[in-house]
């Protein structure tokens, strides 16, 4: 098999809609489901992006994933709301939880939301461009509830996990700023898309089953279990524990705190706030000039030798999307497999899966 394929946008979009679907999933879900994975593709996020499938066949077989859910309301003050994710898809439970927490920032200027038991969200800057899509500054602390990958600073041992941090902002006439990053040293799903190439990893990445540094993927991919190191040593560390306790133990998900029992189900909690910036501060007006001067003069900085200019977050995810959907999206050869073996353990003949991808 080639080292890499390279599919069509929305030929992928099919072929993983067609697995999602034989899974038991609405024809509505399926979609929804395939395109959030496919967009992470697309921005250069392909740790979120198809080769979760595999991951999410296997939870959805052990009943830890189940099809067609919605939220569920579980508290709800106005401002403040608290939801349950019911252990469904975080494609689907994500996408309608944000929506209901736009309605309420909308009507009461802010809302705090709470979010727990949603099979993994995926891409967390998918939720916070949904929100700055509709004007409004989005916060968004994850926790994930799976086998530990991340040591705490000091540690020699994975105590919890990639714990995302997202932050957007919506620039007046311009495409937001997304702010979305795991606080582990690179994301979990970065070391699964090596491990499958044979790639290694830089230093200061990783450590081994003993503690010491490694830069083999294999540790966070297969046992014997390693760990990622946080990034910015204390400051990471010290804000991925912000994400547990606040996505966490908050929301009514639960903190990580006991041994794995070996599933392969992966839920997450979110805590979310949305502030519409027109009823904030000194009002619209201000909010709008003000991000729009800083970011120029930003912008504005002599770019350092090798860099062709200044970019705020998000940008590149975008400059990646417009090259992907233009040239399509690269797959290393062991993800395709997987992802066939996942649509075989669902119904789906690989011959099937490879002809929705334009590949038979």
């Amino acid at each position: 098999m080639a080292e890499y394929i390279t599919i069509e946008s929305q030929a992928l979009t099919r072929a993983i809609a067609a697995i999602v679907s034989a899974g038991g999933s609405s024809g509505g879900e399926a979609q929804q489901v395939a395109e959030s994975l496919v967009g992470a593709n697309l921005t250069g996020h392909d740790s979120h992006g198809v080769g979760m499938i595999p991951r999410y066949v296997e939870s959805l077989l052990e009943g830890g994933l189940l099809v067609d859910r919605q939220p569920s309301v579980k508290m709800d003050s106005g401002v403040l709301l608290a939801l349950d994710g019911e252990r469904g898809y975080g494609q689907t439970i994500g996408k309608a939880a944000m929506a209901m927490g736009i309605a309420r920032a909308r009507q009461h200027g802010a809302c705090i939301m709470t979010l727990a038991n949603a099979h993994h969200l995926g891409r967390i800057g998918q939720w916070a461009e949904q929100a700055t899509a509709e004007g409004l500054v989005s916060l968004h602390f994850v926790n994930v509830m799976t086998r530990p990958s991340v040591a705490p600073f000091g540690g020699s041992d994975a105590r919890f996990g990639t714990n995302p941090c997202c932050i957007g902002v919506p620039l007046d006439g311009q495409p937001p700023m997304i702010l979305d990053f795991a606080t582990s040293a690179v994301a979990q799903g970065k070391m699964r898309v090596a491990h499958n190439k044979g790639e290694k990893v830089p230093p200061g990445r990783l450590i081994d089953d003993k503690g010491q540094p490694t830069d083999d993927p294999r540790y966070v991919v297969i046992p014997p279990w390693g760990a990622l190191l946080p990034f910015g040593e204390h400051k990471g560390s010290g804000l991925a524990v912000v994400c547990e306790l606040l996505g966490g133990a908050l929301t009514g998900g639960g903190t990580w705190h006991t041994p794995h029992d070996g599933s392969r189900r992966v839920y997450n909690g979110m805590l979310t706030i949305l502030i519409d910036p027109s009823r904030a501060g000194g009002g619209g007006e201000s909010f709008t000039s003000e991000s729009l001067a800083f970011v120029e003069s930003l912008r504005q900085s002599p770019p350092s030798p090798g860099v062709d200019k200044v970019r705020i977050a998000g940008e590149p995810e975008r400059e990646t999307r417009a090259k992907r959907l233009a040239e399509g999206i690269p797959v290393d050869g062991t993800t395709w497999e997987e992802i066939l073996v996942a649509g075989e353990k669902v119904g789906v003949a690989r011959a099937s899966t490879a002809r929705a991808a334009g590949l038979a």
